[in-house]
């Protein structure tokens, strides 16, 4: 641990130093530029960004903050106590600090003294650390507010989970008034001992930046604020509804602001990621509204920002606690229409799953071509325009799969199935995308289904032909896609998203069916005919 303080004999003569340096007809906003804490930040972050091995980078979850991200975020901090003690968990140069401070010390109303406190476990980052605290200290000063900061160098998650499992910090130790992070994004094993540390304190999770997001909550005190930049990943999805129920257990939800560009919150490091800067507050109510915004980038401005009922980013009664992002009253709207449907999947008889066949696990049975003894393989390659075409050529995946007693338990029997795509590419213009497999135009008895897919069925058996096409007609609309980006902010489309949806009728199904029979519309079209139907967008 590193540490400086203005207590110390010192650093008494650097304060008085200090002082005689900024005489009182210096503003504030000058001073700050003088020390320019930001600039220190952010000459280290380009530095390291640059240097930073993309091995390592992946090893770490490591990706800086830039400027305008960290500007943004520090000006959503509304703690206004007089002692401030912050955590910056994963704090790599410590830009967010920097810009946090710049953001303190230009307000009317200061507190007297602030703590900083980062944790950084990159040894090759720690010099600059301690270089941009050093700044943000001067800042503080120049500003009249006292000030003392610690580096941890050490694991996060495992000093964490000492602290509190040990109850330091509800008696030895101050907990935190503001967090502010961009934590580390990077999935472990169930196995590793990051698993192990997190579930001593009852946290479920995968993925490094959930479990900072979820330790930052413990470690704040009663009215402490979170501020955070993560992928929009945790809304939706089942991995992560431990997260969102530890979440929402915990803190009110305040403000979410996403960015509509998905290469421009970190575009200096290449990230291609939906992010979303969360504000919360601890142990207080939820307060009946949350405030959404939302700008294309960093840089640009906020092109839109309105108070949202908090039963529809969160609904009641949602058993995922899927959080939805709401952008504009179209898009309300629509989640209004949706949200009215009056079916569910169990109230269809209707089920989906993911595909059995996982291609790499399955290798020794997989045929490019159809041979003797092999079954169709479907992959999302073989989608066309809502429906199956099989095979095809000159694909590099497989089109067969041998028919065995090894392998029979991945196949599904011959009939009509709604297939969606679990991965959608970004130059598609939808996020679900959904096509109809059927035996009359894929002649077989039994089919296998690759784990890219899901696939609707009635408790593992065919779909009446024309309730399969409504199914698919829905699915591919417009508006259905719509409301499903409020939720999903990444490429994945899982089965619990799928079952979390409201349907038609099965009456309505079968209709719109009947009128898209063996050939999907043009977009358009088939928005119009769904629209119609539904009254829906």
């Amino acid at each position: 641990m590193t540490t400086g303080t203005a207590h110390d004999n010192d650093m008494l003569v650097g304060v008085a130093a200090k002082r005689a340096f900024y005489p009182p007809q210096f503003t504030l906003a000058e001073r700050v530029v003088m020390l320019d804490v930001l600039a220190t930040a952010e000459t280290a972050r380009r530095r390291f960004a640059s240097q930073l091995d993309p091995t390592r980078r992946n090893t770490l979850g490591q990706f800086f903050t830039p400027p305008a991200t960290a500007k943004l975020m520090a000006s959503m901090s509304t703690f206004r106590g007089g002692h401030v003690r912050l955590l910056d968990a994963g704090a790599g140069v410590g830009a967010l600090t920097a810009a946090w401070v710049a953001e303190i010390c230009s307000r009317r109303l200061r507190p007297k003294d602030v703590a900083l406190v980062a944790y950084e476990l990159d040894a090759t980052l720690l010099p600059s650390l301690r270089k941009t605290l050093g700044a943000c200290e001067e800042a503080l000063v120049a500003a009249g507010i006292s000030c003392t900061w610690e580096v941890q160098a050490t694991d996060f998650i495992e000093a964490a989970v000492d602290q509190l499992d040990s109850g330091l910090f509800q008696g030895d130790r101050p907990a935190f008034d503001v967090a502010i992070l961009n934590p580390p994004y990077r999935k472990f094993r169930a196995e590793s001992r990051t698993r192990y540390l997190l579930r001593r304190l009852g946290i479920e999770t995968s993925n490094l930046y959930t479990a900072f997001l979820a330790l930052a909550v413990l470690l704040l005190d009663h009215g402490g604020e979170l501020i955070a930049i993560t992928p929009r990943s945790f809304c939706n999805g089942p991995y992560f509804r431990p997260f969102r129920k530890h979440l929402l257990q915990h803190m009110s939800l305040t403000r979410l602001h996403v960015f509509e560009a998905r290469d421009r919150a970190f575009r200096d490091d290449e990230v291609l990621q939906e992010n979303v800067i969360l504000h919360a507050v601890k142990g207080v109510p939820q307060q009946p509204y949350v405030c959404l915004s939302r700008s294309r980038a960093p840089d640009d401005p906020v092109d839109m920002k309105r108070e949202v009922s908090f039963h529809r980013v969160v609904r009641a009664g949602d058993p995922q606690a899927f959080i939805h992002v709401v952008p504009d009253d179209h898009g309300d709207a629509i989640a209004e229409a949706i949200h009215a449907l009056p079916c569910t999947l169990d109230d269809l008889d209707l089920c989906v799953s993911t595909g059995r066949v996982v291609d790499f696990r399955a290798r020794q049975w997989l045929r490019a071509e159809p041979i003797p003894g092999s079954v169709p393989l479907i992959y999302p390659t073989h989608f066309d325009g809502g429906v199956i075409r099989w095979p095809k050529p000159d694909t590099r995946k497989p089109n067969a799969i041998l028919y065995t007693p090894s392998s029979a338990s991945l196949m599904v029997p011959a009939g009509v199935y709604v297939l969606t795509k679990r991965f959608s590419a970004k130059e598609e213009r939808r996020r679900v995308v959904a096509a109809v497999f059927d035996p009359e135009c894929v002649p077989c008895d039994v089919v296998g289904f690759e784990n890219h897919l899901n696939y609707f069925h009635r408790g593992g058996l065919s779909l009446d032909r024309f309730l399969a096409w409504g199914l698919c007609a829905f699915l591919n609309c417009s508006p259905l896609d719509v409301y499903f980006r409020q939720f999903n902010g990444h490429t994945q489309v899982n089965a619990t998203d799928l079952r979390s949806l409201r349907y038609p009728r099965r009456k309505t199904l079968i209709e719109m069916g009947q009128k898209v029979h063996r050939n999907l519309p043009p977009q358009d079209e088939l928005d119009r005919l769904v629209v119609e139907t539904l009254e829906v967008g």
